[in-house]
């Protein structure tokens, strides 16, 4: 067991998001974190698979530290993502935050029975958005005790 913070290595993080703004905005908020990190994006759900389950050019890709996954997503959308790791054996103990815009009571009931580990909904402004990354960043990061 052990927290992600006391890891000599970066912590990896895997952004699953398709619109560009949230991503600068995710990438903007981690870069002024005081954790070493390395955020890779997946554009798409499909992209996102093949990252986890090492398909194709991905199959040197680090295995992730904990999932950023926006619901909204083409090709693949966030609640196909979640239930395929939640049903790997392999990918099912990477927590998975949804981070999305929608605050609809289905999306979030939805999440939540397909196992995803926290529900947030993306506020609009670059403030709001840092202080819900430092909370991510404070709590999967510091707090919590995940397995090897």
């Amino acid at each position: 067991m052990k927290k992600l913070a006391d890891s000599a290595r970066p912590i990896e993080i895997l952004l699953v998001e398709d619109n560009p703004g949230d991503v600068f905005l995710t990438k903007k908020a981690f870069e002024t974190s005081k954790l070493a990190n390395h955020l890779v994006v997946a554009p798409d759900g499909e992209v996102a698979l093949k990252m986890l389950k090492k398909e194709d050019e991905y199959e040197a890709q680090p295995t992730p530290d904990i999932i950023l996954l926006d619901l909204n997503l083409p090709k693949v959308d966030g609640k196909e993502v979640l239930e395929a790791i939640k049903e790997d054996e392999k990918l099912r103990k990477i927590p998975v935050v949804i981070l999305t815009s929608s605050n609809a009571e289905k999306d979030i009931l939805m999440s939540y029975e397909l196992h995803a580990n926290s529900y947030i909904v993306k506020p609009v402004d670059f403030s709001n958005f840092l202080d819900i990354v430092n909370s991510i960043e404070s709590f999967w990061f510091s707090i919590v005790v995940l397995p090897e």
